[in-house]
């Protein structure tokens, strides 16, 4: 069903029913790749996101080899069935590739790489069906793959977008509040360090809206934390 902008925000209420504030669903399964050094799976609203990790290993082309530290690499890819537009190829495109470059600076600064000298660590975000916000789902869903691989990392990492309707800021947004609205404001943080790993922002926002923007983020970030960690705890137990 098509929505128009003048439905995405009406008496306080989203197109979905949500209030700005609230999440859609968000499920993570950790383990679910039985040959990858460790996976997971997230289903965050209608977005479906699958990451598998494999290394530390070793390094190709081996001139790229860096003695003092992992190479870390993150291939983003869409497939072509995933959503109504953009994805008509399989492969990555312009777009994915740009966020397979942002992904790996947020896991440079959160793997401990120096503990994996001469190896590199291979990250692979698919997105197997996208309904907006798919960059900070399958970073969010990467961190776990990590832990499940049993890479150590400084933190797990939340992503989550913050957008605008009407001048009033949203949390999470569906694809038709990233289509349709007036801004869009994906951001990674670290709980731990209360550190912002990524940041990026479109259009124009004044400086109380930013402000709302990260308070809705680090809250939804606490949420996400917790269903992040008892993934784990539960893949934990069934190993």
């Amino acid at each position: 069903m098509k929505i128009t902008k003048d439905q995405l925000l009406v008496n306080g209420k989203r197109n979905d029913g949500r209030s700005p504030d609230d999440l859609r669903s968000f499920k993570v399964t950790a383990g679910v790749l039985k040959k990858a050094k460790g996976s997971a799976m997230v289903e965050w609203g209608k977005n479906k996101v699958l990451v598998g990790i494999y290394g530390p290993g070793e390094v190709f082309p081996k001139h790229l080899t860096n003695y003092t530290k992992a190479l870390v690499n993150v291939r983003y890819s869409m497939a072509p069935f995933c959503g109504a537009e953009e994805h008509g190829r399989s492969g990555p495109n312009r777009r994915a590739i740009e966020i397979g470059k942002v992904a790996k600076h947020v896991f440079e600064n959160i793997i401990l790489t120096r503990d994996f000298p001469r190896t590199q660590i291979d990250i692979y975000i698919e997105i197997l069906q996208s309904d907006g916000g798919t960059r900070v789902a399958g970073i969010t869903a990467a961190s776990v793959a990590l832990a499940d691989a049993g890479i150590p990392c400084k933190d797990l990492v939340q992503g989550v977008s913050a957008g605008k309707v009407n001048d009033t800021v949203l949390v999470d947004l569906d694809k038709w509040e990233d289509n349709l609205g007036e801004g869009d404001c994906p951001v990674v943080v670290s709980l731990r360090s209360n550190e912002i790993l990524l940041f990026q922002l479109d259009e124009v926002w004044t400086k109380q809206q930013v402000l709302q923007g990260f308070e809705k983020i680090f809250n939804a970030a606490k949420v996400l934390r917790q269903v992040q960690e008892e993934s784990l705890k539960e893949n934990y137990k069934e190993g």
